[in-house]
């Protein structure tokens, strides 16, 4: 948020490719909102993700996930079922709901992050080295410092 003289916040603007830029082997992210600018509440984060893209299998106990796809397909897998995301849809994932998803041609979507400071954990996983995320442990707990469960 910017601050104006008064003190007094106003609103932010975040023009198309830009944001805080990281892109990584299976997905290119921006954060449109950092979680600093809603006190912790929530984060956006836009994400190209690659030709096929995979994100295993995972589950968080607090925060819940919107999905909006923005272009292309997206999969979805949860534990009953396997639903595929089109271009406009919009997809909400609560806690303690364990999902994958993949994305066969790649494709675009504007997620919400409720709960979750997912952009600090863009940010912390910036910050590794190749043998940091070989590292089951370390990788264990920097998951979980953030929710997100693998088992």
């Amino acid at each position: 948020n910017k601050i104006t003289d008064n003190n007094k916040p106003t609103f932010s603007w975040v023009k198309n490719g830009q944001g805080k830029d990281y892109d990584y082997s299976q997905d290119h992210l921006y954060v449109k909102v950092p979680s600093s600018a809603t006190n912790g509440e929530l984060s956006v984060v836009e994400d190209t993700l690659k030709p096929g893209f995979f994100l295993a299998r995972h589950h968080h106990k607090k925060m819940t996930e919107i999905f909006f796809i923005i272009e292309g397909q997206v999969q979805l897998v949860f534990d009953d079922e396997t639903i595929t995301a089109n271009t406009g849809d919009t997809i909400t994932v609560p806690p303690n709901t364990w999902h994958a998803a993949k994305s066969t041609n790649g494709s675009k979507m504007l997620t919400i992050f409720k709960n979750g400071q997912f952009d600090l954990y863009l940010e912390r996983l910036s910050k590794m080295t190749d043998d940091d995320f070989k590292n089951d442990e370390l990788m264990k707990r920097v998951s979980h410092e953030f929710d997100i469960y693998n088992e």
